[in-house]
């Protein structure tokens, strides 16, 4: 008696045991299946995080900017172990519409350099009214140090007369026509700020209209032009 007595207890641990079993695999599988929900959305954050950073990626690239190198200038160091070599870059950016800056940086290596000077040249941006989006309003005089530029406005076809990082400003600016003159230095850093200090005197007549309170038309007509020809070359105007 005492061993069936026996043989049944083991055999009620065991149906025990193997209905316990189930729920133990369901409570798993459940833990299994939430720890799935939270790496989906895991994933899906991740892939959110992905999707704005394209979209600022997107927004950094809508804006296309020319760049274009002038000058690169380099400068030896003589120590006890021999000569360091350092490099200085001169960078002119533009968005072709009306903005442009300069810009230098120094570095060890050229490239670091060209990177330092497009940084800076980026966040010394400024923005020059233009006339048709092709040329300037008037003429205009610059000068910095030794240099001494001069800017004349010109017809259409006229293209590009300047020399070297005066036709680099022009072009990042996105100016056709123009007709310029340098003269007192070639050094390009003197030629690059007088020809910017010639562009920051530059204005529309929007703008003069504006500040004296007065229409576009009547300061255009004052050259001895009908008012048809003022009202017209007023509406063709744009910055």
């Amino acid at each position: 008696m005492a061993d069936e007595a026996n043989i049944q207890a083991a055999a009620g641990a065991e149906g025990a045991s193997a209905d316990a079993a189930p729920n133990e695999n369901r409570g798993r599988g459940g833990r299994g299946r939430g720890g799935n929900d939270r790496n989906a959305g895991g994933r899906g954050r991740e892939g959110g995080r992905g999707r704005r950073d394209d979209r600022r990626g997107s927004e950094e690239q809508g804006e296309e900017l020319i760049e274009k190198l002038v000058h690169i200038n380099r400068v030896s160091k003589t120590v006890k172990g021999g000569k360091r070599f350092g490099f200085a870059a001169l960078v002119v950016v533009g968005d072709g519409k009306g903005r442009v800056g300069f810009g230098h940086g120094k570095a060890r290596e050229v490239p670091e350099a060209i990177t330092k000077a497009t940084a800076a040249a980026k966040k010394a941006m400024v923005r020059v009214p233009l006339r048709e989006g092709r040329t300037l309003h008037h003429d205009g005089k610059g000068h910095f140090g030794a240099g001494r530029v001069t800017l004349r406005s010109a017809p259409q076809g006229t293209g590009i007369i300047a020399g070297g990082p005066m036709r680099a400003i022009f072009e990042s600016l996105g100016v056709a026509d123009v007709v310029t003159k340098s003269v007192g230095t070639s050094n390009p850093y003197n030629m690059i700020r007088a020809t910017f200090e010639a562009l920051k005197e530059q204005t529309s007549p929007k703008s003069v209209a504006q500040r004296r309170g007065k229409k576009i038309a009547d300061l255009l007509g004052r050259g001895g032009a009908s008012v048809a020809e003022a009202e017209a070359a007023a509406e063709a105007i744009a910055e």
